[in-house]
C-alpha cells in the first residue's frame, strides 16, 4: 500500500524565488492528507498533479499567515468545481472563526459540509482515526499555540500462505488466521495452529511532522523512532540567539534531535530567504544526523511496507 510525502513548500515565512509557502501532501492506500496550507498551495498542487477533489481531511499547526493563508482559496476552488464531499480539518482553535468571517464578508456559502475539529496544540493526543491510519498531536514550542502531526499507519494483518491453507475453511476462520488467531475445535484444542499456515504482516509506517517550533528535547520520545521525521530548520546554527528570540530551530538542532529520537531518515524546511544556498544548513544537519534530506519543492519520500 501507497505511503507517499510529496513537499509542495519549503520557505518560511517570506518567500524566495522557487520557494514556497509550507504545504505537504501525504498519501496513504489512495487517501490523499494535506498538511498546512500556505499562500499559494492550490497552485502547487496543479503543478504536481495532484487533485484536490481527493483531499479528504486538512491539519494546519497554527496561524502564522505562511501555514494557512491558501486555505480560504483552496476551499472556494473545492466549492467552484462542484465538491459535495464532506472535507474534514483540524487546527488551533480561532482557524474557524477566521474562515467564518472571510466566507461572510464575500458572500461564501460551500457546497459541501466543512467539519472543523480544534486541537488542543497543548497535549500528545490522538485526534484523528480512519481505516489508514491515527494521528496525533505534537506539542510545539512557538510564539503562538502550535502543533506537529504525527501519523501511524494502523498494523496490518498476518499474510494467509494459500499453499498451506486446509480445504473449507470458512470466510470468518480465515479473518481469524489474519488477524493471528489459532483455529480451535469444539474441545478448544488446536485445529490449525496460525504460525503454520500464515507469515508475519508488512510493517506499519510512521511520519511526524513538526512545525515552527523552538528545539524541544521531549519532543525526541514522542517521535521516537518514526520512518520518516520532517523537523523545521530555519536558520544556521550560528544564528541561534535569532532562532531562539522568532521561536524556531537551527538546522544543527534538527538534527540532534533526529539523532536522539533515533528516527529513520530526516527532512528539513522552512528555510529562510537569507539563505539563497540551502546546503550549508544540510551540511549542518548531517552533522548531527546523516541520514538527512533538504524538504524542497517536488520532492516525493515514499516508504516501503
Amino acid at each position: 500500500m501507497e505511503f507517499e510525502l510529496k513537499i509542495l513548500g519549503s520557505a518560511s515565512a517570506t518567500p524566495f524565488m522557487d520557494r514556497h509557502h509550507t504545504a505537504q501532501v501525504l498519501t496513504v492506500g489512495g487517501t490523499q492528507y494535506l498538511i498546512d496550507c500556505g499562500e499559494g498551495t492550490q497552485r502547487r498542487l496543479m503543478e504536481q498533479k495532484i487533485r484536490h477533489q481527493r483531499i479528504h481531511t486538512i491539519f494546519i499547526s497554527h496561524l502564522h499567515g505562511d501555514h494557512f493563508f491558501g486555505l480560504f482559496g483552496l476551499l472556494g476552488t473545492m466549492h467552484l468545481n462542484g465538491r459535495t464531499e464532506p472535507l474534514r480539518l483540524f487546527g488551533p482553535a480561532g482557524l474557524d472563526e477566521v474562515l467564518t468571517t472571510q466566507f461572510r464578508h464575500s458572500y461564501t456559502h460551500l457546497n459541501f459540509e466543512l467539519e472543523f475539529t480544534p486541537v488542543d496544540t497543548t497535549q500528545h493526543i490522538q485526534i484523528f482515526e480512519d481505516k489508514n491510519l491515527t494521528v496525533h498531536t505534537l506539542p510545539m514550542r512557538h510564539r503562538i499555540p502550535c502543533c506537529g502531526y504525527l501519523f501511524r499507519e494502523k498494523p496490518k494483518r498476518r499474510r494467509l500462505l494459500a499453499e498451506r491453507l486446509p480445504n473449507g475453511l470458512t470466510p470468518t476462520q480465515l479473518t481469524a488466521l489474519t488477524l493471528g488467531d489459532d483455529l480451535l475445535d469444539d474441545y478448544g484444542q488446536v485445529l490449525v495452529p496460525n504460525a503454520e499456515v500464515t507469515s508475519a504482516p508488512k510493517r506499519a509506517r510512521s511520519y511526524a511532522f513538526c512545525s515552527d517550533t523552538l528545539y524541544t528535547e521531549p519532543l525526541a520520545e514522542l517521535v521516537h523512532g518514526v520512518d520518516l521525521l520532517y523537523h523545521e530548520a530555519t536558520f544556521l546554527d550560528d544564528m541561534r540567539e535569532r532562532a531562539a528570540v522568532t521561536h524556531h530551530s537551527t538546522a544543527r538542532q534538527a538534527g540532534l534531535l533526529a539523532r536522539r529520537a533515533q528516527v529513520h531518515r530526516l527532512l528539513i524546511g522552512h528555510f529562510s530567504s537569507r539563505y539563497r544556498d540551502l546546503e550549508p544548513l544540510l551540511a549542518e544537519a548531517k552533522t548531527q544526523f546523516e541520514w538527512t534530506e533538504l524538504a524542497v519543492e517536488g520532492l516525493s519520500v515514499s516508504l516501503a511496507e
